[in-house]
């Protein structure tokens, strides 16, 4: 038996950042690893400079999602954003306006499934401890996102991610995984957070497995 600790992700607005196209910033359709690996590192407490912290959190668990919504009932939109007297990276102020268009998933709610390993840098009990009493609020992909509900469902011991799966309600909907299903559909995702003080993400493989209605992809 393995254990699992199941988290619930829901809200009015989420926005996981994929890949960004200049002044178009699209969201995926589930929340992204370097999306968790943010969302706990704020429960943590994570400063965003300490790259060895944020690189040991990634390292911890492995990541498994489900999008409780089918898509017919999660929607996106598109908010147009207009930012004045923004700073530069060295901290001057631009002259400039900054242009953005920001995708969205609305009514949106996920499933979250991480096991850790034995040896691993940040144990459950730590990221239980740090979902109880966080030390920055947590939101879900962006600062304009809140949370409308607590993170933490419940921790739970099952033979394998599809049987703890069906133990939390609603019980079924698409599953993105990083360990290979029987059936599932390979996807090359941008999102591992590396250790370099700059945002850089390198990818993984997800694993897509769910019922023909609920099949999304980004």
């Amino acid at each position: 038996m393995q254990t699992f600790l199941i988290l619930k992700l829901q809200g009015g607005m989420q926005s996981w950042g994929t890949h960004s196209f200049e002044d178009y910033r699209p969201s995926a359709v589930f929340p992204t690893r370097s999306g968790i690996v943010g969302l706990l590192g704020a429960c943590l407490g994570i400063e965003r400079d300490d790259v060895e912290a944020r690189s040991k959190l990634n390292a911890s668990f492995n990541l498994t999602v489900r999008a409780d919504k089918s898509s017919i009932n999660m929607q996106r939109i598109t908010d147009y954003h207009t930012v004045l007297d923004a700073r530069k990276v060295d901290g001057s102020a631009r002259k400039d306006a900054i242009l953005s268009s920001r995708e969205y998933l609305c009514d949106a709610c996920f499933t979250v499934v991480l096991s850790f390993c034995e040896n691993s840098p940040y144990t459950q009990e730590e990221i239980v401890q740090a979902l109880a009493k966080p030390s920055y609020t947590p939101v879900l992909g962006r600062r304009s996102c809140p949370l409308h509900r607590p993170l933490f469902e419940m921790v739970l011991e099952a033979e394998n991610v599809q049987e703890v799966l069906e133990m939390i309600s609603p019980g079924k909907g698409i599953i993105y995984s990083e360990t290979r299903l029987p059936g599932s559909a390979p996807l090359r995702m941008r999102d591992v957070p590396m250790p370099t003080p700059v945002r850089q993400f390198a990818t993984r493989d997800v694993y897509i497995l769910g019922e023909e209605d609920y099949y999304a992809v980004p």
